[in-house]
């Protein structure tokens, strides 16, 4: 599994999942969809969509990964996740397929997602993409909207080792004629998105490039802000004012990128309220059972995690750091042993006390050699056995106005959420 083991477990071809597909009578083909691709926010705007598609009255699948806790958030319709024993039933169906085809983990939960939605007859499902875009499994659908957030450093020993060839990558999603929505324009990539959307016919909108964000208030609990379309059709300012319960600076800019979506959609005739938005999107935890964004764990003492793990995501959780007063930070690591994490360790401030651990997988790189290459960069701290005994660690040793913070990997999150 490539959660579990890497890039071992990585097939870049759509053979096997068009073949496990066709055994279940093409599901992909049933149902309606939104592809949702990126390096950040892909997962966020994902669950945004699918809070405001469900407020809107609309049956709603969505599938995601990684899971944090349990391998069936992956995999939801209206926010419940699939039933273990529709699992067990589809593996052990289709258990002699997987033998003669030897699919992925990604292949097969794949063929899984479409099959449960096509089963269900929901009326539009999410999905996001697992890695990449072009080879990724999930590029068989032909969705309504194709949305593709943005371009960062991640996965590049599969994707390449410039901005440009990671974007070629993500921009493999981009159907003929289907529109696509790129949520950030950046400069040394647009147009390698241009280019790929004029090959395609497909219309091309930037949703930075189509709102604007002023930002009232935050708290612990709510992203207070007003969103006002930079043109309209009609010449009037239509300003949306809306609490977002992911509070994390990030979020600004997935939520021009689901405001852009919303507005694609209602063109192409779904009934869509205002209302609908604003609702949803100050509940998609509790609608979506999203977690480890921004996520408060603690108050006493002030706790929080966030998924973030390359510098684009390292990058945006400073920043929220930064935001939240706090006396000294206590930063609980630790990462995954198959990606360079000089730049990110540059990164992070020499002030703070690390407590450096492996997350629980086989992924997992070793919180002593992480701690010597932390320390290199001018960070220090000491190794603890499990996440959750670095976790403790940092706890007790917090004093009032202090802030801990837990992240570094997905997988690290999925031990304290």
């Amino acid at each position: 599994m490539f959660t579990r083991v890497g890039s071992s477990a990585y097939k870049a071809d759509l053979t096997n999942t068009l073949d496990l597909c066709a055994l279940v009578d093409n599901p992909q083909n049933k149902f309606k969809s939104i592809h949702v691709a990126g390096t950040n926010g892909k997962g966020s705007t994902s669950h945004m969509l699918a809070a405001v598609l469900q407020t809107a009255g609309y049956k709603t699948g969505l599938y995601t990964s990684p899971h944090l806790r349990d391998f069936r958030e992956r995999i939801r319709i209206n926010g419940e996740m699939m039933p273990q024993q529709d699992i067990v039933d589809f593996v052990a169906d289709h258990k002699a397929d997987f033998e003669a085809i030897q699919p992925s983990f990604f292949e097969m939960t794949v063929a899984l997602a479409f099959d449960h939605f096509a089963k269900n007859s929901v009326d539009i499902a999410i999905i996001e993409v697992g890695l990449g875009g072009r080879l990724d499994s999930t590029n068989i659908i032909t969705p309504l909207v194709s949305i593709i957030t943005n371009i960062g450093w991640d996965h590049m020993n599969l994707l390449g080792d410039t901005l440009p060839l990671i974007a070629g990558e993500k921009a493999g999603i981009i159907k003929p004629n289907i529109p696509v929505i790129i949520g950030e324009y950046q400069k040394i990539v647009a147009p390698v998105f241009e280019q790929k959307a004029e090959q395609q016919h497909a219309p091309l909108t930037f949703a930075s490039e189509r709102w604007d964000i002023d930002v009232k208030e935050k708290s612990d609990k709510y992203l207070t802000l007003t969103a006002t379309p930079k043109q309209t059709t009609d010449n009037r300012q239509l300003t949306i004012d809306l609490q977002l319960d992911l509070t994390g600076s990030y979020q600004l800019k997935n939520v021009k990128t689901v405001l852009t979506a919303v507005a694609e959609l209602r063109k192409q005739g779904f009934t869509i309220t205002d209302a609908d938005v604003e609702t949803a999107l100050k509940n998609v935890q509790g609608i979506t059972g999203l977690q480890g964004r921004w996520q408060t764990l603690s108050t006493n003492p002030l706790t929080i995690c966030d998924t973030g793990h390359n510098p684009e995501g390292i990058q945006e959780v400073l920043k929220n750091i930064a935001s939240v007063k706090h006396n000294h930070l206590h930063f609980v690591i630790g990462v995954v042993n198959d990606k360079d994490i000089s730049k990110i360790l540059k990164m992070l401030p020499q002030d703070a006390t690390y407590y450096f651990c492996r997350p629980d997988i086989p992924r997992g790189l070793n919180a002593a050699s992480l701690q010597s290459q932390a320390s290199e960069a001018g960070l220090q701290g000491e190794v603890y056995p499990t996440v959750k005994d670095a976790l403790s660690a940092a706890q007790l040793a917090s004093k009032e106005g202090d802030l801990v913070f837990v992240g570094g990997s997905t997988f690290v999150v999925a031990e304290v959420v």
